[in-house]
């Protein structure tokens, strides 16, 4: 089964390669289950119309799904090296691609973030926006670098990422210690509830950061715990107070406006803990669609 019914070979003509990360080993709450989310939006899109909200046929995006990367249980090494070199064939076959990645935990972000980077960074126009209701910017967690919990101090160790270039925003549940290491390395990252003052505002901060950067080139990463659990009660951490999907919708379509977008995922998404009627799995799956249709007037 493929996402939309996409095919599964990438051609001179594809823009956009999904694939799965059925990977879930470093989340923090035992209750979530990620891992089986890329094929539950699978299934679950065999049931959505076909048409964006602006009008946009589905089957006509040059998109192929290329299935999930092979994950071997309890072996972090090899399974950041699987997804490099995942990634590193997509690009072997067209390197202008746009990645879209579904999770999965959130660190399965970093070693994708990696790769994309190692090949955008060299014009010093590449940043990184992470939708999140968390820092996640433990040194580590539970004993272990390797951690959902940690993973955009993962993100801002790599050599072509700082504090001009990463920007967390819709975080309402930030620790004491994540919150002094983010003051002391000068972390940038807005609060949810400023979206609801002023959701122009907000965007427009967000697009100020990355302009003042001369970032051009966008890789956006999308926890669904940034949306409210009212509206995606179907992951590991529930938070009140984050966007609705109407806001998130509208700061995705603005940002993709004023920027190329070079890939991005949707990650933390367990369908064990959704509702019967897979609310939080349609949102994501919809979600995604609408970015390609955002991206693809581009």
């Amino acid at each position: 089964m493929k996402f939309f019914d996409y095919g599964e070979v990438i051609t001179r003509d594809t823009e956009f390669v999904v694939f799965g990360i059925p990977w879930d080993e470093f989340t923090s709450i035992e209750i979530a289950s990620s891992a089986p989310a890329p094929n539950k939006l699978r299934e679950v899109s065999q049931h959505l119309a076909l048409g964006t909200e602006l009008g946009m046929e589905i089957p006509n995006f040059k998109v192929v799904d290329i299935g999930n990367v092979t994950i071997i249980p309890e072996n972090a090494s090899k399974n950041l090296e699987a997804i490099q070199h995942f990634v590193d064939a997509i690009y072997a076959e067209k390197e202008d691609i746009i990645l879209i990645v579904m999770g999965g935990d959130h660190f399965c972000s970093y070693p994708v973030i990696k790769s994309v980077g190692a090949r955008k960074a060299a014009k010093n126009d590449f940043g990184v926006l992470v939708f999140d209701a968390h820092l996640d910017f433990y040194e580590e967690y539970d004993n272990t670098i390797y951690s959902h919990a940690a993973v955009s101090h993962r993100i801002y160790d790599l050599d072509f990422i700082g504090s001009h270039n990463l920007l967390i925003a819709g975080t309402r549940d930030v620790d004491i210690p994540e919150m002094k290491l983010a003051q002391k390395e000068n972390l940038a990252y807005l609060n949810a509830h400023e979206a609801f003052l002023n959701l122009r505002e907000y965007i427009n901060n967000i697009i100020s950061f990355f302009k003042t950067s001369k970032i051009n080139q966008l890789y956006i990463s999308i926890d669904i715990d940034a949306l409210d659990p009212s509206t995606a009660p179907g992951t590991g951490y529930a938070i009140p107070g984050g966007f609705s999907y109407r806001e998130l919708w509208t700061i995705l379509k603005n940002i993709s406006e004023e920027f190329q977008i070079t890939g991005f995922d949707v990650v933390e998404v367990s369908p064990n803990l959704d509702l019967p009627n897979h609310i939080t799995v349609n949102l994501a799956a919809k979600l995604i669609t609408e970015l390609i249709s955002f991206i693809s007037p581009k």
